[in-house]
């Protein structure tokens, strides 16, 4: 008995810290899960008008509808989108009576950059959005040309000289601009990898399991002691 004893202690207390780990993965889920759900919602949800007083915490994602003015200059970020391949995010000013925001109108390709486009009064539907899209590799604007490769608000802000607001726009209301494809915000890609990580753990829950009563099974079995004696 003694002899099992550590071993099945062992083996007892591995499982359930890797069944534990599951569990909490499986919590992690269903927080996730509401999480992109309230996300959806505020994406999806009826179109209001721009906050007074915007908060990027509170305001994320908000379905806004606005009428104002498109004005220069634009900034393009180079980005690759789903079945249109390479091109630019179209970022312009809006200002809306005495404000003055960002908008970002969508996707044109490569060899529209500068082509002339139509400004003046719009009406805009779409979701208020502070993308986290900088990290360590990310090269800095060519402001010369005015290419960026992410986007950063506040920094985009301050080159156009406007709030640090961002509208992802929706649609347009009205004639559809010729030559831009809105690209929306979505939830798509928020990853959500618990499942995946909740059954890794389960399933080395198992194979601990597994191989315990394997190891218990040596010990205790049958002619253990004569295999021992012959193979000394």
């Amino acid at each position: 008995m003694r002899r099992i004893a550590v071993p099945l202690l062992f083996g007892l207390l591995g499982v359930a810290i890797l069944v534990s780990l599951g569990v909490w993965q499986m919590q992690r889920l269903a927080w996730k899960q509401a999480v992109l759900a309230d996300i959806e919602a505020r994406i999806a949800g009826e179109p209001g008008a721009l906050p007074v007083r915007i908060e990027p915490e509170r305001d994320k994602y908000a379905s806004v509808a606005v009428a104002g003015t498109l004005t220069a200059p634009e900034l393009h970020v180079l980005v690759g989108a789903k079945d249109l391949g390479a091109g630019y995010r179209l970022i312009q000013p809006l200002e809306i009576g005495e404000r003055r925001i960002m908008v970002d109108r969508g996707f044109i390709p490569l060899v529209a950059k500068d082509s002339p486009r139509a400004q003046g009064p719009v009406r805009l539907i779409g979701n208020l959005h502070w993308p986290q899209e900088i990290d360590g590799y990310t090269p800095p604007p060519d402001t010369d040309n005015g290419i960026w490769f992410a986007r950063d608000v506040p920094a985009m802000a301050a080159a156009l000289g406007t709030e640090p607001v961002l509208l992802v726009v929706r649609r347009q209301e009205g004639r559809a601009p010729v030559g831009i494809t809105p690209l929306p915000v979505g939830s798509a890609g928020i990853s959500n990898d618990h499942l995946q990580y909740a059954i890794t753990w389960f399933s080395l829950a198992f194979i601990w399991l597994a191989m315990t009563g394997y190891l218990l099974w040596r010990i205790q079995r049958p002619g253990r002691e004569n295999d021992v004696r012959s193979e000394t």
